[in-house]
């Protein structure tokens, strides 16, 4: 099998781990007799990538990551469209996420904002039935 290139990291094909099965759903003869439907799986835990992307991977995907692809009648397209999906969501999950800088509210936000609890708890008083001086 190929090796699965993305970006600047490559996966070499041997870790690849293909399955082909018949797809579900109507097709007559032909969907209940060929093996179109491809399964491909990747063992993160027990890949070759480097410590820090397979950290973080198995932080976001687990330590396997299965995608199917039943897509077409052809197994070799089905093949393509299964590798352009694990490609995807290993590209996506190698994300660096930006740290988030913390921000306060400014003095006339914080004013404001109470002004409108303020006004709105005049307007659930206001609805009260009024008390009673027995």
């Amino acid at each position: 099998m190929d090796d699965l290139v993305i970006g600047d990291l490559t996966i070499p094909g041997d870790q690849l781990e293909e399955r082909f099965d018949t797809p579900g759903g109507p097709g007559g003869q032909h969907a209940n007799r060929t093996e179109s439907a491809v399964t491909l799986r990747f063992d993160i835990a027990g890949s070759s990538l480097p410590d820090d992307i397979k950290e973080r991977l198995v932080g976001k995907l687990g330590e396997t990551v299965e995608v199917r692809a039943a897509d077409s009648r052809s197994q070799s397209r089905n093949r393509e469209v299964a590798r352009e999906r694990l490609a995807s969501r290993l590209d996506a999950a190698m994300v660096v996420p930006k740290p988030r800088k913390k921000t306060r509210p400014s003095k006339p936000a914080r004013e404001r904002r109470l002004a409108e609890k303020k006004a709105r708890s005049e307007v659930k008083r206001s609805r009260q039935r009024p008390e009673s001086d027995t």
